[in-house]
């Protein structure tokens, strides 16, 4: 009974300090949320100031003392995570819990993107994991509740996915990092969570840039994205991400889909590759040479039949975005003028 008690005092985050990237709006969001749940005094980090601003506002709505602090940061500045990191360690006393999800997404066929599109996502996603990474060690080493650092990754990072490329290549070295660091501070009192989340239902698809034939790539991506079938409620997922990193569980992978994608490419990966390869081509064609469109983001796309050319991407829009517009509602993202229904 007494170590059953203080393990459970060792792995309580009350009291503790936390900082998250790219924690306006999303995943990140509902990440600060179950950190302030659990006691943490939470510092929320993003390039838009009034995103922050809305996402203060959301955070402690109804939590009458909750330590929620915003701080512009672009990830890709390492001399601004530097300053996040001081900044939070000033208002709440130090720095305990970080955890590193700023990120971008392009939609678009190989032929649609440029080598733009792969630095634009190593920049944001893998440097940004490094850049928050490196600036939080000197802090988490100090902690004295032992630090703790989480990167999440994706399903995408274990194996690569059909027209997300550059996100893949830019979550499989965050991958490698994450693995990296558990290995080299292993002795060190700071543990390190490598989080890979399959899709979830948190409004992204607004926030993606999608190129190609934009209405039907956002369609097959908002479809999968929203649907309850292969998708996870993302408050569940912050739930399990976050006790994760509290127990300082070195690896997660969420949802049935993700699991198998990752064991089967563990297990058979030329299997697995083929089978991927047939999977890209049930996906848009890129347009004629002329025709190409985008980048835009999902929120500036149309779902008229101007925009979408086949009825079936213009059915599949319609029932994939449903749950993930209303996640997007709750969750920060900006939606596009064309949405219906409430606040």
């Amino acid at each position: 009974m007494t170590s059953l008690l203080s393990r459970s005092h060792k792995d309580s985050l009350a009291g503790l300090s936390a900082v998250i990237t790219g924690g306006s709006r999303g995943l990140g969001l509902l990440l600060a949320e179950q950190l302030l749940i659990r006691g943490c005094a939470v510092t929320i980090a993003a390039r838009d100031e009034q995103e922050l601003d809305r996402a203060r506002e959301l955070l402690t709505r109804g939590r009458p003392g909750a330590r929620v602090h915003g701080v512009p940061c672009d990830v890709t500045d390492r001399a601004m995570v530097a300053s996040l990191m001081a900044d939070a360690a000033d208002a709440h006393g130090g720095v305990d819990v970080v955890i590193a999800n700023a990120g971008i997404i392009h939609v678009a066929p190989l032929e649609s993107i440029d080598a733009d599109e792969f630095r634009s996502a190593m920049e944001t996603i893998y440097m940004g994991a490094l850049h928050t990474s490196l600036e939080a060690l000197p802090w988490l080493r100090r902690s004295p509740a032992g630090g703790r650092l989480a990167l999440i990754g994706s399903v995408g990072g274990l194996l690569a996915v059909p027209h997300l490329l550059p996100y893949s290549c830019a979550k499989s070295a965050v991958a490698a990092l994450a693995e990296g660091l558990y290995a080299e501070l292993h002795g060190d009192d700071v543990s390190v969570t490598a989080v890979h989340p399959g899709l979830m239902r948190t409004g992204s698809h607004l926030a993606a840039e999608f190129g190609g034939d934009e209405a039907a790539e956002f369609a097959w991506f908002s479809a999968l994205a929203g649907s309850p079938l292969v998708s996870m409620d993302a408050r569940r997922a912050a739930d399990r991400i976050v006790t994760a990193v509290q127990r300082r569980r070195s690896r997660i992978v969420l949802t049935p889909m993700a699991k198998a994608a990752g064991l089967g490419h563990g297990v058979a990966p030329a299997l697995t590759t083929r089978l991927s390869a047939l999977a890209a081509r049930a996906l848009p064609s890129p347009p004629d040479q002329g025709e190409a469109q985008g980048p835009h983001k999902g929120r500036d796309i149309e779902p008229g039949p101007g925009k979408a050319r086949h009825p079936v991407a213009r059915r599949l829009r319609a029932w994939g975005s449903a749950l993930n517009d209303r996640a997007a509602r709750r969750l920060n993202q900006r939606l596009p003028h064309h949405a219906h229904g409430g606040p």
